[in-house]
């Protein structure tokens, strides 16, 4: 009897295996690599713009070093009038710069959005400068501008102007010739951008706006303006932080003269550190831009409702 009901007993249920939980971790595993490096190269040096930011630190100087506190921001609001007028004129720059390449980047992206013999032609020519590197245009700008064999020169050869002008060098014309040579390239980032937003709007909006009987500019006032609201937004909140940060261009054409008439804020910066090799008073000026930087990014997203959509 035991014996039958050995054999009659059935068999246990075999036992599930555990989910192993690497599969689930292989992901972050291989992505840990370059998390790392990006922590490294990124967190490190802002944490250390702030540290140095409350410390007077010049290598030149050693005997000075030391813990500063506040110092550096009250002088910088308070002892500082250059810190004041870089900061002004970045504000105008960015103003400028930008307002000026979203108009032009709008048009020239509506302008190739068409059908036309050679578009593919004149797409590549209209985004070729924004693959020129800051360093090559501000060179290629530089002999533009040059006034023995620039445009200056040509012009004073039809009579306009005269020989040995040179618009770099005046305060009168320096702000104009550089917002050219930064419209020249800045210009193609916009029409990128918008560009690619357009391809998406349907043409069976246009088509039953035409049917109703809506002309071009109301077509373009309520149907492609709200399409590009978010493109729009998003691609002037990166260029202004980007002319912001400006220094190549304005340090190679100008190097923020002439008598500090076209330095910015991270100019004034540069030529701190470097320079004058006051690296505290310049992270203090740094961290004062990345405030007023993240300050503005947070409003301007806010009062645009980015990412809102239509209402």
């Amino acid at each position: 009897m035991a014996q039958a009901a050995a054999v009659a007993k059935p068999p246990a249920p075999p036992r599930r295996r555990r989910a192993s939980a690497t599969p689930r971790r292989l992901p972050y595993l291989l992505i840990a690599p370059a998390a790392l490096l990006m922590l490294g190269f990124i967190a490190y040096p802002v944490i250390s713009v702030f540290y140095y930011s409350l410390q007077n630190y010049n290598p030149t100087k050693p005997w000075r070093n030391g813990f500063a506190g506040l110092d550096n921001f009250t002088h910088a609001f308070t002892d500082d009038p250059q810190f004041w007028d870089t900061l002004t004129f970045s504000a105008k720059w960015v103003v400028v710069e930008v307002g000026l390449q979203l108009l032009f980047g709008l048009a020239l992206a509506l302008i190739v959005n068409q059908t036309f013999v050679g578009r593919s032609i004149g797409r590549a020519l209209v985004f070729s400068p924004w693959a020129v590197s800051g360093v090559l245009t501000s060179a290629i700008w530089v002999l533009l501008y040059n006034s023995q064999t620039g445009v200056t020169r040509y012009l004073a050869d039809m009579g306009i102007g005269q020989y040995g002008t040179s618009w770099l060098s005046d305060p009168s014309t320096v702000f104009s010739a550089a917002v050219v040579a930064d419209l020249w390239r800045g210009v193609p980032f916009f029409a990128i951008l918008i560009l690619a937003d357009l391809q998406s709007v349907s043409k069976d909006l246009y088509e039953a706006a035409e049917v109703d009987g809506a002309s071009r500019f109301k077509q373009f006032l309520h149907i492609t303006l709200p399409h590009l609201k978010d493109a729009i937004v998003l691609s002037t909140l990166l260029r202004a932080v980007w002319e912001f940060n400006n220094v190549d261009l304005l340090y190679t054409l100008t190097g923020g003269g002439p008598a500090g008439e076209t330095t910015t804020l991270p100019l004034y910066v540069a030529n701190t550190s470097v320079e004058a090799h006051n690296f505290g008073y310049a992270s203090a000026l740094t961290t004062v831009a990345f405030v007023i930087l993240l300050f503005f990014s947070i409003v301007y997203l806010r009062l645009s409702k980015f990412g809102g959509g239509d209402k």
